[in-house]
């Protein structure tokens, strides 16, 4: 039973975070704020000195080098497998990676709410144990603060029709995203159509806060 480490949303404060011993280390994007050469230099030396065997990393809306040059930003991070609308085997997991969300201002790896966002997510296998998505699902831990006014779920709606298909194969074991900082934590209660204990893990793995300070510790969990 492989033990996974799970990050995202470090924003160049990963110096800062204790990282836990395991098997497999999962990083769900935002290791930097501006996606520069120089950032993604001092996140890659930093992640490839950690002692985890196998490692995983998703881009973020802030990685901008992921999407302006994939070869460059690829060389920087050397020890780990990056996935974008791609799947990688380890310890007998079929994990799928992918960093696209519903658009937020003109940051990286931006799609439109529908079709386009949708045909993103209709390349998941069904056969998907573990999902990182950088973003949400509608309605699961992404609640986002509106000052005075009640907190807004901003995840998106075609992800979560797309992990209730998933749910429905019973291959799925664990999804982790983050982005949406206030939303930190771990369940698995799924909401109106699951809404009731299943054996799937959702899991924001966000380390920083709404300030961008790294309060959150990494979250932790032994898949089977």
């Amino acid at each position: 039973m492989p033990r996974i480490i799970v990050l995202s949303d470090t924003h160049n404060a990963h110096e800062e975070i204790s990282v836990p011993d395991g098997d497999l280390l999962i990083h769900a994007g935002d290791a930097t704020n501006r996606g520069t050469i120089e950032e993604f230099a001092a996140f890659g030396k930093w992640f490839k000195n950690l002692p985890h065997r196998h490692k995983i990393f998703v881009a973020g809306n802030h990685d901008w080098l992921f999407e302006i040059s994939p070869p460059l930003a690829g060389s920087l991070i050397d020890g780990c497998v990056y996935l974008q609308d791609s799947f990688v085997e380890i310890e007998n997991l079929k994990i799928y990676g992918s960093p696209w969300q519903p658009r937020f201002f003109d940051w990286a790896f931006n799609l439109n709410r529908g079709r386009q966002l949708a045909e993103k997510w209709r390349l998941i296998p069904d056969d998907t144990n573990i999902l990182i998505t950088h973003g949400p699902p509608f309605g699961i831990l992404d609640a986002a603060p509106r000052g005075s006014l009640p907190d807004e779920n901003v995840g998106c709606e075609d992800l979560r029709r797309r992990v209730e298909e998933l749910v429905g194969f019973e291959r799925l074991k664990l999804h982790v995203f983050g982005h949406i900082h206030f939303s930190y934590g771990v369940t698995k209660k799924f909401s109106e159509k699951f809404n009731r204990q299943i054996g799937v893990t959702f899991a924001n793995a966000s380390n920083c806060d709404e300030s961008y300070r790294p309060f959150n510790p990494p979250l932790v969990f032994d898949v089977s």
